[in-house]
């Protein structure tokens, strides 16, 4: 077990400073005595800390106004807010074909958002960061910012990553991910890089604007294309020795599932194969063309039988999957995530009915809010929590009034 850090006077001053600003990014005007309230601060500390922030263009000190009108006795409660533009921070989802960039303020709400589509092929590191680096910079434009006010970036890719922050390169396609990209940004943009497995910040991202809002324990399931999870347990993420907790390729060896296929994937594959067959399915008005997830969701809220039998198949297999995490993890919330929640919801029911068939701890099981932005929106939560956790060491570039 590591030895514990000792309580210096600067380790509690960077505590402090954390606390207050994790505090204001989730308020508007505070007064010295609220910011104590929510932190246990003592109002010397909680003054001293206010004022550095201040003084660092953290925070704003706002003009007393002898408590909105009305007139009492002594000295005003002096106030502070957030200076929610005096940086950025930058959250990347970086999958195999496709990068999304979103800059968001302090306060961790979206000004800017940039996505493209990869043609990967046969290309090196190099290429991919340079590509990485221009969808950023698109996102920067569209937030009106430039890069000097960016303090922290953070990505997800689709790849274990440990808790230092290395992809666990231990699988050809995984090591498509270990491209260098902190450093190489580091050198050439001057920004910290936060590297993050996929299904970790979906976890981060739901927990923090999602169906698992506080919810300590809990398991998020990217679901589109491939299946992946992320894990959190008595309110922490869990990464397990080398990166890999959450990783579901154990569903190859249990019945009923055999693959890490998610939902889109599937429901595209078994529509095809319904459509070669010969019975009849309103879903042969979309040939010649590919039959998307979204149709066949689309055709069974219609009442189409054919798709209907699809959604079936997958609510059992997603059952199977849920169980198998209920069992092991015993989470009190399991939510299915990424692109295809927005369609999703309708496989609930059958899920849930399905579970105790499976284990003898069924979860709640939901459906995240936050679609295809799961991962960005658990991207910027981290980087906004490096910031606050490193806010003393962090100079601004041109702290700004808010807009």
């Amino acid at each position: 077990m590591p030895e514990p850090v000792p309580a210096t006077p600067q380790l509690l001053r960077r505590v402090s400073a954390g606390a207050v600003l994790e505090f204001m990014r989730a308020s508007g005007a505070v007064t010295v005595t609220d910011i104590m309230a929510a932190t246990g601060l003592t109002r010397a500390t909680t003054i001293a800390v206010c004022e550095d922030l201040a003084g660092r263009g953290w925070i704003l000190e706002l003009e007393n106004q002898r408590e909105f009108g009305g007139y009492r006795k002594g000295r005003p409660a002096r106030r502070f807010e957030l200076n929610e533009r005096a940086g950025v921070v930058l959250g990347m989802d970086i999958g195999y074909a496709k990068v999304t960039v979103v800059a968001a303020d302090l306060r961790g709400r979206t000004i800017g958002r940039a996505s493209r589509p990869f043609q990967a092929g046969e290309v090196g590191s190099r290429e991919r960061i340079a590509f990485i680096d221009d969808v950023a910079m698109a996102a920067l434009r569209s937030a009106g910012a430039d890069p000097g006010q960016v303090l922290a970036v953070c990505a997800g890719v689709a790849a274990p990553v440990d808790r230092h922050g290395d992809v666990v390169a231990t699988q050809e396609f995984w090591g498509l991910f270990d491209m260098g990209l902190g450093p190489a940004l580091k050198e050439t943009r001057g920004w910290t890089v936060l590297l993050e497995n996929d299904a970790n910040l979906a976890a981060l991202g739901d927990r923090w604007q999602g169906a698992a809002a506080g919810v300590d324990d809990v398991v998020v399931i990217l679901a589109s294309e491939r299946l992946g999870s992320g894990i959190v347990e008595g309110g922490r993420l869990v990464h397990g020795t080398r990166g890999s907790a959450g990783e579901l390729a154990y569903l190859n060896l249990v019945e009923g599932v055999g693959d890490t296929l998610g939902i889109a994937h599937l429901a595209r594959t078994w529509a095809a194969d319904a459509l070669a067959a010969t019975g009849p399915t309103s879903l042969r008005e979309f040939q010649p063309r590919r039959v998307e997830a979204e149709q066949v969701f689309a055709a069974a809220a219609r009442g189409d039988a054919v798709a209907s039998g699809i959604l079936d198949r997958i609510a059992d297999r997603m059952a199977r999957v849920v169980g198998t995490v209920s069992t092991m993890l015993n989470p009190e919330l399991v939510v299915i995530g990424g692109g295809v929640a927005d369609s999703a919801h309708v496989l609930l029911a059958p899920i849930s009915a399905r579970l105790a068939g499976y284990t003898a701890t069924p979860a709640r099981v939901a459906v995240s809010p936050l679609g295809d932005a799961i991962v960005t929106v658990g991207a910027v939560r981290r980087a906004l929590d490096y910031v606050e956790e490193n806010s003393l060491d962090l100079v601004l570039a041109a702290p700004a009034t808010p807009a």
